[in-house]
């Protein structure tokens, strides 16, 4: 009787085991491709940003500035869009990560359920056996 218990125990921490590596390695992959987005999208504002300071150190006159100064809301502008678009895309990543998480969790409670009603059966099937003698 020990055996069969230590046997489903060890079957079920295997799983188990199996399962966390599995919902570890899709939180990382997701973690790495959010944080490669955002890095991203901060390396092009950076770009952008400092070309655009340059260019400002570069003007000498009130002229010069009132020039400047559209160039500048441009920048900005691009510079919110790319941030939100960069935050749109890790949302959406990490929607699919959580779905997918969601998807093995389901079916790991699936098949417990399975197993657990094939054991229920089991027992029922023997205890009717026994009585019938």
């Amino acid at each position: 009787m020990y055996p069969q218990f230590n046997d489903q125990f060890a079957k079920s921490a295997r799983q188990f085991a199996d399962t966390t590596a599995q919902v570890g390695r899709l939180t990382l992959e997701n973690t790495e491709a959010v944080f490669g987005l955002q890095l991203a999208a901060l390396e092009e504002n950076m770009n952008a940003t400092f070309a655009f300071w340059g260019e400002l150190a570069d003007v000498r006159d009130f002229d010069g500035l009132k020039a400047a100064w559209p160039k500048g809301a441009q920048v900005a502008r691009e510079n919110v869009e790319r941030s939100i678009g960069a935050g749109q895309e890790a949302f959406g990543r990490t929607l699919k990560t959580n779905e997918a998480i969601a998807q093995i969790a389901k079916s790991q409670f699936e098949t417990v359920a399975a197993t657990v009603q094939a054991d229920a059966e089991k027992v029922v099937k023997a205890a009717s056996a026994r009585k019938a003698r």
